[in-house]
């Protein structure tokens, strides 16, 4: 039976995990936004929060937003460990994000990594594109068609390719700056497997 990635799913996945301190961000995040003029941004599904840590770690004032409580109790945990004045430019908020953003948008940086919208794709990534400002960035990454996964049902219908994400961008709006597939190594279970990467990165027209 497919997976329905909804509140419940992701609930059960964090609560009474021992997800630890630290973490490190996504790679994609750290080689796109490095070069970024720090602003506000919007971490679309932080997960237990060390994209919006390594933000806010430079200077970002981060709307970080989950589903899930229990992702969001164990990120807030995990930031302990951050000086204060990082710390406290990160909002943990428990929304939806196919429903409504946080604040309603206007985000200089919007990042979004290897989601798994109930719904479709097409409407997240609009919604998540209208939430950025003139002159932002849109960053999402997701599990390219190329990648392997061995999985069936919800898991396989989650991939999206960058070309599909950027012919969702009216170019009028938007200049695409990136949209290809990255490969990256990764260990699972003592063994390298290789993972393709959808990374689309754009910024809106001022």
């Amino acid at each position: 039976m497919a997976e329905t990635f909804d509140r419940e799913y992701w609930e059960d996945r964090y609560r009474g995990h021992d997800h630890g301190k630290g973490g490190h961000p996504n790679p994609r995040l750290v080689a796109e936004v490095a070069d970024l003029t720090p602003g506000t941004a919007l971490d679309a599904g932080a997960g237990t929060g060390a994209d919006a840590q390594w933000l806010a770690a430079r200077g970002w004032t981060v709307t970080a937003v989950d589903i899930s409580r229990a992702a969001l109790d164990a990120a807030r945990e995990r930031a302990g460990d951050l000086e204060a004045g990082a710390a406290e430019r990160i909002t943990w908020v428990r929304a939806d994000l196919t429903e409504e953003i946080p604040g309603g948008g206007g985000f200089d940086l919007v990042s979004s990594h290897y989601v798994h919208p109930t719904g479709g794709y097409r409407a997240f990534f609009d919604r998540l594109a209208s939430a950025v400002a003139p002159g932002g960035t849109l960053l999402i990454v997701g599990h390219d068609p190329a990648e392997a996964h061995g999985h069936t049902g919800s898991l396989s219908e989650s991939h999206v390719s960058a070309q599909e994400i950027a012919s969702g961008l009216d170019p009028g709006v938007w200049e695409v700056v990136v949209a290809e597939s990255r490969r990256r190594e990764v260990e699972r279970g003592g063994r390298r497997a290789t993972m393709h990467d959808a990374v689309l990165r754009a910024r809106r027209r001022g």
